[in-house]
């Protein structure tokens, strides 16, 4: 699972983080607890405690004492609003750059967007039944 080149305890803050933008992981949801992580995925508790760590400082995770790690009320919707800024930061600004240096007219760019995104929606599945075929 985690044969990425940063350190492993990002790459499970990440997965984690992930889960919760997913909704795999929903708000007040227990978490695995750093010795399941380790034994799960063979790696030493440390490592999973760093990243537990880091999310608890993001506002991801919480401890509850005693009982465990859980997912923060109200994380989804904070690493959603990141993850759309980081969009905007790392992949629409690129694109109109890119764009404006081979004078390509920002309407041209909109047009393929609403394209790529009515060809999506027709080739998406719109229901969980179809999903499965």
């Amino acid at each position: 699972m985690f044969d990425g080149r940063d350190p492993v305890y990002l790459q499970i803050a990440d997965q984690i983080r992930q889960d919760v933008l997913a909704g795999d992981l929903a708000a007040e949801e227990q978490v695995m607890s750093t010795t399941q992580y380790a034994t799960t995925f063979r790696i030493n508790p440390a490592t999973a405690a760093k990243a537990f760590n880091q999310l608890v400082d993001e506002g991801v995770l919480y401890k509850r004492r005693g009982v465990g790690m859980f997912v923060a009320p109200g994380a989804r919707e904070r690493l959603l609003a990141e993850s759309r800024e980081s969009f905007f930061t790392d992949t629409v600004d690129p694109v109109a750059d890119a764009a404006r240096v081979l004078g390509i007219p920002l309407e041209d760019v909109v047009a393929r967007l609403r394209e790529r995104a009515a060809h999506l929606d027709v080739t998406a599945p719109t229901t969980d039944t179809e999903a499965a075929r």
